[in-house]
C-alpha cells in the first residue's frame, strides 16, 4: 500500500488531512519500551475504515483545549472491514465488518477481566486508559483515516453477524464505537429505569445519545438542557422535553413547570469541562453542570457523568481549571446521599446489546443524533460546522462505501 490519508491536528481550529505511512502491525514505540511489550502485534488486524465519526472529544482538541500537540493524528470512533491479520488473531476473518471500541485494551490485565475496559492497565504508559488518536492516551494512531490497526483483535472487535444487513444499518451502527455506548452508559449508570424521570445536561450528540438510551431503558419523561435551540429541536424530534440553560428562568423552575417539582430522578452530564454559565449572561464556568445536575437530582438519586472532564486545559478561565481542578459544590451532592458514576464508557459492556437492538429495528440511534455523511476530505468543514453548534452528528465516509448504503 502506498500510503493511509489520516485527520490530523494542525494548530487551534484547524485539521488537515495528510498522508502517512500505511499502518503496520505494531504498537506504539513508547508504550511498547514503557509496558516491557513486544513490539509486533500478532494479535492485531488492519481495519480498511468503513466509517470513521467527529466526536465532541475530538473538538476540545482542534480547539486548543488540550495539552495535544500539533501533528496529534484524531479519530476514535471507527468501524472497519478486516483486510490482514495477525498470526495470533484466531477468532475473526478477513472480510469481517467490525465496530471498534474507542477504549484500546488488553484483555488480560485487572481491569479488562472486571469489564472495565476504559481504563485498561497494559496499553498507555501515561495513566489507566486509552484510545486511538487522543491526547495522552498512549500514541495510538487516529482513526479518521483511511485504515488502522487495532490491537488484540479478538478482544476488542466485535464483528457484525452478517455484512450486507449491517450495510443497510451502518449510519446506526457506527455509533456503537463510542457515542451510544457512552451516551447509553452515562443514563445506565445515573440509575435511568422504568418510569425514571431523566435530566440530560448538553444536546450534543452524546447528550442526545444519553436521552435516546433513557427512552430505552424505561424512563417517563427526558428532560434536555442547552444553549443552541437547534439541538433542543433536535431532542424534541424523538420525544423529549427541553429547557433552555440561557434562560432568565432556572433551570429548576423549567423543569418544576414540565414536572410539577424541581427535581427529577437522576441526571446526566453529557457536557463536561467547556460548560457555559447559566442564565442570559453565563460565561464559561466549568463546573456548572456538575454543580446544577447535583441541584436538580432529588436527594437518593445519581448522577452519570460521561462528559469529558481533564487534567490539562491551557485554555481554562483560572488556573486551578487549567490544572482539572473546579469548584465544584460536593456538598451539596453529599448532603443529598447522590451516586456519581464519571470516566470513559466500557464500550464493550454494552455494545453487543445495543448492537442487536439496532439490526432488530428497536434503536434508530443515527435519526436521533441527526447522522450527516461526508467524504473523508470535507473533514475540516465537518469540523466547523460542529464547532459552530450544528445539530448534526458528522459521518465520515473515507472509501466511498456510505453513499451507497
Amino acid at each position: 500500500m502506498a500510503g493511509n490519508k489520516i485527520v490530523v491536528y494542525k494548530g487551534p481550529g484547524k485539521v488537515a488531512v495528510e498522508t502517512h505511512d500505511y499502518p503496520k502491525l505494531e504498537v506504539p514505540a513508547d508504550v511498547a519500551s514503557a509496558m516491557g511489550m513486544n513490539r509486533r502485534a500478532d494479535h492485531g488486524v488492519i481495519l480498511k475504515v468503513i466509517s470513521t465519526n467527529i466526536c465532541g472529544s475530538d473538538q476540545h482538541m482542534v480547539r486548543g483545549r488540550t495539552t495535544a500537540p500539533v501533528g496529534q493524528t484524531l479519530g476514535h470512533e471507527i468501524t472497519g472491514e478486516i483486510i490482514e491479520k495477525g498470526s495470533d488473531v484466531q477468532f475473526l476473518n478477513t472480510g469481517d465488518l467490525c465496530t471498534v471500541p474507542f477504549n484500546i485494551a488488553c484483555g488480560r490485565c485487572r481491569n479488562c477481566k472486571e469489564r472495565q475496559t476504559g481504563i485498561c492497565l497494559n496499553v498507555n504508559p501515561a495513566r489507566a486508559g486509552s484510545a486511538y488518536g487522543y491526547v495522552d492516551m498512549g500514541g495510538w494512531a487516529g482513526g479518521q483515516a483511511e485504515y488502522v490497526m487495532v490491537p488484540f483483535a479478538d478482544f476488542n472487535l466485535l464483528p457484525f453477524p452478517d455484512r450486507d444487513q449491517a450495510m443497510e444499518k451502518i449510519r446506526d451502527l457506527t455509533m456503537l464505537s463510542d457515542i451510544f455506548p457512552t451516551g447509553y452508559h452515562g443514563a445506565y449508570s445515573a440509575g435511568v429505569t422504568t418510569g425514571s424521570t431523566v435530566y440530560v445536561a448538553g444536546a450534543g450528540p452524546v447528550g442526545l445519545a444519553a436521552a435516546y438510551s433513557s427512552f430505552l431503558l424505561g424512563a417517563a419523561v427526558v428532560i434536555v438542557g442547552d444553549l443552541n435551540e437547534d439541538r433542543l429541536a433536535q431532542a424534541r424530534h424523538f420525544g423529549c422535553e427541553t429547557v433552555n440553560v440561557g434562560s432568565d428562568t432556572p433551570v429548576e423552575e423549567q423543569i418544576a413547570e414540565i414536572l410539577g417539582t424541581p427535581e427529577v430522578d437522576c441526571a446526566v452530564d453529557a457536557v463536561g469541562f467547556e460548560a457555559t454559565g447559566h442564565g442570559p449572561d453565563g460565561g464559561e464556568a466549568p463546573a456548572t453542570v456538575l454543580n446544577s445536575t447535583m441541584s436538580v437530582t432529588r436527594a437518593g438519586g445519581a448522577l452519570g457523568i460521561p462528559g469529558l472532564y481533564v487534567t490539562g486545559d491551557p485554555g481554562a478561565s483560572d488556573p486551578d481549571a487549567q490544572q482539572g481542578t473546579l469548584k465544584i459544590n460536593f456538598g451539596q451532592g453529599w448532603a443529598k446521599s447522590h451516586r456519581f458514576t464519571t470516566g470513559q464508557s466500557p464500550v464493550m459492556k454494552y455494545h453487543r446489546g445495543l448492537m442487536m437492538s439496532i439490526l432488530h429495528d428497536k434503536a434508530h440511534i443515527a435519526d436521533a443524533v441527526n447522522a450527516a455523511v461526508m467524504p473523508l476530505d470535507d473533514v475540516s468543514r465537518g469540523y466547523q460546522e460542529f464547532d459552530r453548534g450544528a445539530a448534526k452528528k458528522y459521518v465520515l465516509d473515507p472509501h466511498g462505501e456510505l453513499a451507497h448504503a
